[in-house]
């Protein structure tokens, strides 16, 4: 079992990544299961076109007698399995935030891959999952950051959240996303970012409309628009974690544009078909 917790400031794009990465490795083969562990602004199932999780993380955190799996929605479009959480004030009043780590701890033993999106900034609502987890992505975005100050954020921000993985004995990586800007100005930051800061840049996600437009469907990008700009940077970015992850190497061809084309007309064929 690996478990992979996805951190960043808000906006930055992390509920975006948890929800394509995991498809992502769904698609591999991998049996893969993502949380939502914004436990206060839960958002992750809309990504998945989920919009009314009746029973959820935060039934089990408020209730032990629920069964965990019934608190798992299987998404048959990317065969991804969420663990959504609740916007309902009163689930977020009545939880117990300390059963937590027992419950991703059970959920995570049924599967080859698990992810958890954590809350903005410092990560407190899932601190307590860090232990059961092996590896940590920083999502970063540039849009909202002047070149100019790129280090001043990385020092506010990077260095925070990577002290806070080493901390645990994680294994830390960077994840760009919405980039605009020019190739060697990207450049310059990956290098900065990996010999000044030491930590891997595992990703580089283009800015790319399809990205809300596929959000605003219920589907990640990387099923809805599988050619898109952004689609193509996350299955990179996949890439690259299946090989730091599990030591494979990643061959991309003919038969993998063949495949995601398939996925796509799938789609319009069959728009609905998710466990509400």
């Amino acid at each position: 079992m690996v478990a992979i917790v996805i951190t960043g400031r808000g906006g930055a794009g992390k509920t975006t990544m948890s929800a394509n990465l995991s498809t992502y490795f769904s698609l591999s083969g991998y049996k893969t299961l993502v949380i939502d562990g914004d436990l206060y602004l839960p958002k992750l199932a809309f990504h998945f076109g989920i919009y009314n999780p009746v029973t959820n993380l935060h039934t089990l955190l408020s209730n032990p007698d629920t069964r965990l799996k019934d608190a798992i929605y299987h998404d048959v479009k990317t065969g991804v399995d969420v663990l959504p959480g609740s916007s309902k004030l009163f689930d977020i009043l009545t939880m117990d935030e300390k059963r937590l780590r027992d419950i991703v701890r059970e959920a995570a033993e049924n599967y080859d891959v698990t992810f958890i999106d954590s809350p903005v900034g410092i990560p407190f609502d899932t601190i307590s999952t860090f232990r059961l987890a092996q590896y940590q992505l920083i999502v970063v975005e540039l849009g909202r950051c002047p070149v100019h100050s790129f280090r001043k954020m990385v020092e506010n921000e990077v260095d925070k959240l990577k002290a806070l993985g080493e901390a645990y004995g994680l294994k830390v990586g960077v994840i760009l996303n919405k980039i605009r800007e020019e190739k060697p100005i990207v450049d310059d930051i990956v290098e900065y970012l990996e010999e000044s800061v030491g930590v891997p840049v595992v990703g580089i996600v283009s800015f790319d409309p399809a990205v809300p437009a596929s959000q605003n469907r219920g589907i990640p990008v990387v099923v809805n628009v599988p050619h898109s700009r952004a689609a193509r940077d996350i299955r990179m970015a996949g890439d690259v974690l299946r090989e730091w992850i599990f030591n494979v190497e990643i061959k991309r061809g003919l038969i993998d544009s063949f495949l995601d084309t398939l996925r796509s007309l799938f789609l319009r064929l069959f728009p609905s078909g998710k466990k509400l």
